[in-house]
Formats: C-alpha cells, sequence, structure tokens
C-alpha cells in the first residue's frame, strides 16, 4: 500500500507522512524534494505553479510509487495533490494508492503558515492552494483526517483506518 499525503502547503503532509512512514516501517518520499529547481524558484517568487508546471513533479512521484509498488514495498509520499487529476495520475490505477486528506481550515493554515520558517513555499500562496484544491470525493476511498489536533492524535487516526493487515510496522526490505 502506498499512501499519498496530500492537503494544501501547511496542513502537515511532511510531518505526518514522516510520522506515518516511521510508525509503519514503511518507505518515506518527500513530495517536495520532487521539484525541479525552476519550480521552488517559481514558488519561492510568490508565483503558483501550472498544471504544466506540475506535470513532471508528478510524473516523478508516480515513478516513485509504481518503483515502490514493483518492490512489493509499503509507502507514504506527501505530495499537495490538490487536482483530482494530479490524484488519478499518482494513482495510475493502482488500488493500493490510498490518498490521506489532511483538511484544514484557511484560518488554521494561514496561522501555522505564519510562524513556518525556511519553506520555499510562501504564505502568499495559500490563497491559490485554496483555490486549486479539489476535495478528494467519495469515490476517491480517501482517508480524510482534520489536522485540527496533534500529531500522534492525526496519525492514530490514520492508522486505524488502515485495513488490518498494514496497521502493523512491517520489516523493511
Amino acid at each position: 500500500m502506498i499512501l499519498v499525503a496530500m492537503g494544501v502547503s501547511g496542513a502537515g503532509k511532511s510531518t505526518i507522512a514522516r510520522e506515518l512512514a516511521e510508525r509503519l516501517g514503511w518507505a518515506f518520499a518527500e513530495g517536495d524534494d520532487f521539484h525541479d529547481p525552476a519550480a521552488r524558484a517559481k514558488m519561492a517568487a510568490g508565483h503558483a505553479l501550472t498544471d504544466a508546471d506540475r506535470r513532471p513533479w508528478l510524473e516523478r512521484i508516480a515513478a516513485w510509487i509504481d518503483a515502490r509498488l514493483a518492490e512489493g514495498r509499503d509507502g507514504v509520499v506527501s505530495c499537495s495533490a490538490l487536482k483530482r487529476s494530479y490524484r488519478d495520475l499518482l494513482r495510475r490505477d493502482h488500488p493500493e494508492v490510498r490518498i490521506l486528506y489532511l483538511r484544514g481550515s484557511r484560518a488554521l493554515i494561514a496561522a501555522r503558515l505564519s510562524g513556518r520558517t525556511g519553506h520555499f513555499m510562501p504564505q502568499a500562496l495559500l490563497e491559490s492552494q485554496f483555490a486549486t484544491l479539489e476535495e478528494p470525493g467519495p469515490d476517491e476511498a480517501t482517508i480524510v483526517v482534520d489536522v485540527d489536533q496533534s500529531v500522534p492524535a492525526i496519525v492514530d487516526a490514520v492508522i486505524a483506518a488502515l485495513p488490518p493487515d498494514k496497521r502493523r510496522p512491517v520489516q523493511r526490505r
């Protein structure tokens, strides 16, 4: 199984995904690491990425997912995946890929971003993130967790929503 931790910038994707991977003994990938330098520079300058800008990034993440599945390894990757089309690209018809939607209000996310330092994604782009966001529909078999609680509580809720055979740490290969 691969979990794609998605949501707007500041929802806690990286923190939650990393903690989940650690607790479950799964592989972890930071979605931001798949951005090319030009995309990072564009966002740092306060410009939202276009679908064309995002496509190579999403393809690189999808390749990571495909490789884990081919190896028979479970994993967690953080990725904003704000649109249905992005999530569809990442899933590539793999039923083993599940979306974890980390949902938060504008006010909560804005407060988090105002205190964040050292990240290339400026708070000024938050509105573009919410404008782009297409919340997952019921047909996407998404795990939805509100991020207005502690990291351990969020991780516990996600683990509880997993199939029973995936709730235990597995041996890394």
